[in-house]
């Protein structure tokens, strides 16, 4: 419990208000560097108090996950008062108060998807800005149930260009993407993508846990197609950046940036 932290009468902040935008819609749950993030806080002891404020306050909720070295982090999630100042439809991540995750696969899934949204939003490119991203409640249509990880749209000097994030931490099944797989090229070739976004054209970035996982799936998609998929590591994609050389696509050994050749 948050003993010696008693709710304090506060002032919250644009930043705050941001923060709970994204929190209550994309990322849902957050550990202490992806706070520092997303809300732009450069000190670690002026980010640490402020969570302790927002929380204290009840604007967030917190839970504790477990660590390979027998400790334990910090996690936050959006609370329906902070949903209600910031006036954004929540998705929180309801656990018991205060609770310690360990083995949540769910958890782990949603922080690794933060990070990659983090590398992606925040990292600087001379050819392109992440000026959209967008996570999803349900499947995309009834006639192609496909649930995005999330989706990017991005400027570049080309105009905008589309991609969906798929992010794989090893517990779906081979069987499960080769259905992926398909269900997406349904949306490519179907018009489907057109009408719901509004872009010609887009690419599926496929962010996973460890490099044999990664030729894996790369075997089961380019067993239907060479295209739109690009895929990476999400240690590589953390280390040297996502606009970085770090991307393969379902076949060949050449490892590109996203941006070095037309969608």
């Amino acid at each position: 419990m948050m003993s010696g932290n008693k709710a304090r009468p506060m002032i919250v902040q644009e930043r705050d208000l941001e923060f709970f935008r994204i929190l209550g819609q994309d990322a849902r749950l957050v550990d202490r560097e992806q706070f520092m993030k997303f809300a732009n806080f450069k000190s670690q002891t002026r980010a640490n108090v402020r969570l302790l404020k927002l929380t204290a306050n009840g604007f967030l909720r917190r839970y504790f996950l477990g660590t390979l070295k027998g400790g334990s982090k910090a996690l936050y999630t959006l609370s329906p008062k902070g949903a209600l100042a910031a006036e954004v439809q929540n998705r929180p991540v309801i656990r018991p108060k205060e609770m310690l995750l360990v083995g949540d696969p769910f958890v782990y899934h949603q922080l690794a998807i933060n990070d990659v949204h983090i590398t992606a939003r925040f990292a600087s490119s001379k050819t392109s800005n992440a000026v959209c991203f967008r996570s999803f409640p349900e499947s995309l249509t009834k006639a192609i149930p496909l649930i995005p990880d999330g989706y990017f749209e991005f400027e570049t000097p080309l105009g905008v260009r589309a991609a969906f994030l798929e992010v794989d931490c090893g517990t779906e099944t081979l069987k499960v993407w080769a259905k992926k797989t398909s269900l997406y090229l349904q949306l490519a070739i179907s018009g489907t993508f057109k009408r719901l976004f509004q872009q010609e054209q887009f690419r599926v970035l496929v962010a996973v846990s460890s490099e044999r996982r990664l030729q894996s799936i790369r075997k089961t998609i380019a067993k239907q197609t060479q295209k739109i998929f690009w895929l990476s590591t999400l240690e590589q994609i953390k280390r040297e950046g996502f606009w970085s050389p770090v991307w393969l696509r379902p076949t060949g050994d050449q490892k590109s940036p996203l941006l070095e050749r037309s969608l």
